[in-house]
């Protein structure tokens, strides 16, 4: 089995409720990302990966659309990025990553679902050292365009790209590498293998260590997540339980 990490909303039921905090995540985050980084998606390899990533999760056009021009128009709010630290209920390891426009009343909303479920909120510093900061990239393996295992670690290595692991499993190759190769990284495998598709495109908090979920209160830990989902500030939630 390979490194654990999550991959967002994916698995998440489809009510009506969840597709519309899965449109305000990923429009609060397209905008932010455009704003900061440009609202060309050419030129913008962050925003492009987004806007990928929103359409898989089935968000609509023009929710889309809406975020860039809003960018485009230099007016709304002013998002700052707030990570939150500590340790869930079975004493699990928990990052929450928000993008918030008030933040004593973010640092209110999560500390309320720490609280609530036997869980302690640390300080900064406190658990994220036992994670590694990576970008993912997962698609698929083609022996026909030479898209294997071998042949991508070359290919990014002869680029000098720091590959911290690679993996071959049911079809499908994963590359992690430092958070900071992300744009070099997904540059290269773009422009040396054509048509690839990415399942996941991303940077992630990996746990460099993971705890069976048969040891945590499987039922206060999916409280626990789903209070945090719930918050709209919430874009990101990273864990060391090994989900079976």
């Amino acid at each position: 089995m390979g490194r654990a990490f999550q991959n967002r909303k994916e698995s998440m039921a489809k009510t009506s409720d969840t597709n519309a905090r899965i449109y305000s995540k990923f429009s609060r985050e397209i905008y932010v990302c455009a704003k900061s980084g440009g609202h060309d998606v050419e030129g913008n390899l962050t925003l492009r990966g987004l806007i990928e990533r929103a359409k898989k999760n089935q968000v609509p056009s023009h929710v889309i659309d809406k975020a860039i021009d809003k960018a485009k128009g230099g007016t709304g709010e002013d998002f700052a990025v707030a990570r939150y630290e500590g340790y869930g209920p079975g004493n699990c390891m928990v990052i929450v990553d928000c993008l918030t426009d008030n933040p004593n009343r973010t640092f209110g909303d999560v500390r309320v679902c720490f609280t609530k479920t036997n869980s302690k909120l640390g300080t900064p510093g406190s658990v994220a050292h036992m994670f590694d900061h990576s970008a993912i990239f997962v698609f698929d393996a083609n022996e026909e365009n030479n898209l294997d295992e071998e042949t991508v670690l070359e290919t990014l290595m002869m680029e000098d790209i720091n590959v911290t692991d690679i993996e071959f499993e049911n079809g499908k190759i994963t590359v992690f590498a430092p958070n900071t190769e992300y744009f070099k990284a997904k540059k290269v495998l773009m422009d040396s293998f054509e048509g690839i598709d990415f399942d996941v495109d991303e940077i992630q908090f990996v746990a460099k260590t993971t705890v069976p979920d048969a040891g945590i209160d499987m039922e206060m830990f999916d409280k626990f997540i789903d209070m945090l989902d719930e918050l709209d500030d919430v874009q990101n939630i990273y864990h060391n339980v090994e989900l079976s």
